[in-house]
């Protein structure tokens, strides 16, 4: 059943809790934007069903490197860029909404703008209703860019609430845990030898480690 049990570290019910508030506001926020602006075709919705995943991203994990504005903004107008060019360059659907995911995971890691709902951007450009298709490229601007936008400025502003830093900045370990001598190097090293990607930035590994290595050392003088 432990598979079953996965588990966020550091979030406690409060986090949660506050998180589903956010994101619940922030999804409003983005509705109540998207709706000064008139769209090309009368039937695209004022929301893009991404920006569901990418609320969870940004209120719930808010120092995950794929929650950063950069990453929710550019991963999610690029890879509906990306799925709208595919969809007139593909034939049939099916391969062409699998060409567009795999393009728009390549366009994010060259832009340094990974966020996983981007996948769902290229492949809703693809699948999308024909006013989708109608609305071509401008369907990556509007409504996807702009709610991105409006999701991460509703962001900043809800995290200066919640006191999480947002865009994330790691917190410097105390100068105790940098002298106890983990090094950056190391933990490159260690993540070579795992061939793992993780959800977590060097910055904060660094951090996090030389914080725990600190705690180490003080149990064991008592």
């Amino acid at each position: 059943m432990r598979l079953f049990q996965p588990i966020l570290s550091g979030a406690h019910g409060a986090d949660r809790l506050f998180a589903g508030f956010g994101a619940a506001l922030g999804i409003a926020f983005a509705a109540l934007i998207a709706g000064y602006f008139p769209l090309q075709q009368s039937d695209i919705p004022l929301l893009v069903a991404p920006l569901g995943a990418s609320a969870v991203l940004v209120f719930a994990v808010p120092a995950s490197p794929l929650a950063q504005p950069w990453s929710v903004i550019g991963g999610n107008t690029t890879s509906a860029l990306v799925g709208i060019a595919v969809y007139h360059l593909v034939p049939g659907v099916a391969l062409a909404g699998s060409v567009a995911v795999g393009c728009a995971i390549l366009a994010m890691s060259l832009l340094r703008c990974f966020h996983p709902p981007g996948g769902a951007c290229a492949l809703t450009a693809v699948i999308g209703s024909s006013a989708v298709h109608a609305a071509g490229f401008s369907f990556a601007f509007l409504p996807v860019a702009l709610n991105s936008v409006a999701l991460v400025v509703f962001g900043l502003l809800f995290h200066r609430v919640s006191r999480h830093s947002y865009p994330h900045r790691p917190v410097p370990a105390p100068p105790q845990a940098v002298a106890a001598g983990l090094h950056l190097a190391d933990i490159d090293a260690a993540l070579e030898d795992m061939h793992e990607t993780f959800d977590i930035s060097r910055a904060d590994l660094d951090a996090l480690l030389s914080r725990a290595e600190f705690h180490a050392a003080r149990r064991k003088l008592g």
